[in-house]
């Protein structure tokens, strides 16, 4: 297993990172491959710049964020042809968070991986998902 030399910091809870997981990199942002996927693609973007929230980030690298997560996913649909996608972040422990440097996540979703994906991300609260009437 070749160990990448990007340029993330010794300090990234994520470092050190596999060259084979690696999907984009920029000067300010790394993507790559969930070591614990939930589907098959899972990716996440990080800053290289470690900070536990992404707000805490300045404003040109949370918008470098951005830009990249548009990419990844470009590169996960030509890659693995989900049918859909769930995108988000935990932000602070309240929320989820359990790794110290903020990333989102490109979670890839295929027809048929849930018997009922509705609600999606309402899905943390479980009783209070379901909003919708049949």
């Amino acid at each position: 297993m070749e160990i990448a030399r990007h340029q993330i910091s010794s300090q990234s809870p994520f470092a050190p990172l596999e060259s084979e997981r690696i999907i984009h990199e920029d000067d300010d942002v790394i993507a790559f491959y969930d070591r614990y996927p939930v589907s098959p693609g899972h990716a996440l973007v990080i800053a290289k710049q470690v900070t536990a929230s992404l707000f805490e980030l300045p404003p040109e690298t949370q918008a470098a964020l951005w830009r990249a997560v548009a990419k990844v996913r470009d590169l996960l649909q030509e890659r693995h042809q989900p049918d859909a996608f769930n995108i988000g972040l935990n932000d602070g422990p309240a929320a989820g968070q359990t790794i110290q440097h903020a990333h989102i996540h490109i979670i890839p979703r295929y027809k048929g991986d849930q018997d009922d994906p509705r609600g999606g991300v309402r899905l943390i609260f479980p009783d209070k998902a379901r909003y919708w009437e049949e």
